[in-house]
């Protein structure tokens, strides 16, 4: 592979893990996973169900619908390089008091991977108990609760902690898209634990 192409395919053998549900903001899942694929990763959309799940448009109309590749309970985080969790308040909600979806996000900052959580997915990273003491943002209704769990919360387009990538909304998607590159391709990150 030439530099150039390297550079312009900097995830190249890399998978990535999208975690979703019923409910998930359409363009929070389908515009970071273009931008994985454009840096020459494999994106696998893990979810509870298996079959396909139904996106949202900003939370009330239905969008298109998606091929679910496994599922959350048969998914395994040493078999990607790493994690974005899409929003969506109906996603968000479900994979919160999923038990394996907490395991699961547990096991990526366990093995120091990158993570990269927008909108109200970090509601998912609280219950995996992955937030205290890290520089975080969200959805604005998302404050209070990232910051009685520890986070430090700042309202930023993108904020990166050591491998953990966060945004506040679909308006936030060029920069989360440009770090969730970024970090995917610098790999491990050491300060990335649970």
């Amino acid at each position: 592979m030439t530099e150039n192409a390297a550079q312009n395919a900097p995830l190249t053998g890399k998978t990535v893990a999208f975690l979703a549900t019923n409910g998930v903001e359409q363009v929070e899942l389908t515009s970071p996973w273009e931008a994985v694929i454009a840096a020459g990763a494999t994106p696998v959309l893990v979810s509870p169900e298996s079959g396909t799940i139904t996106a949202m448009q900003s939370d009330w109309d239905h969008g298109e619908s998606f091929e679910v590749n496994t599922t959350v309970k048969d998914a395994k985080a040493e078999d990607f390089d790493g994690l974005v969790l899409p929003g969506g308040t109906l996603n968000a909600d479900a994979m919160r008091v999923n038990k394996d979806a907490q395991a699961f996000v547990r096991a990526f900052f366990e093995q120091h991977k990158p993570v990269a959580a927008i909108c109200h997915a970090p509601w998912t990273l609280i219950e995996a108990g992955v937030v205290e003491g890290r520089k975080m943002t969200s959805y604005s209704s998302l404050k209070t609760d990232l910051k009685n769990a520890g986070a430090q919360w700042v309202d930023e387009e993108v904020v990166v902690d050591a491998g953990l990538t966060t945004s506040r909304s679909p308006e936030d998607l060029d920069a989360f898209n440009a770090k969730v590159v970024e970090e995917l391709a610098e790999g491990k990150h050491e300060d990335q634990t649970a």
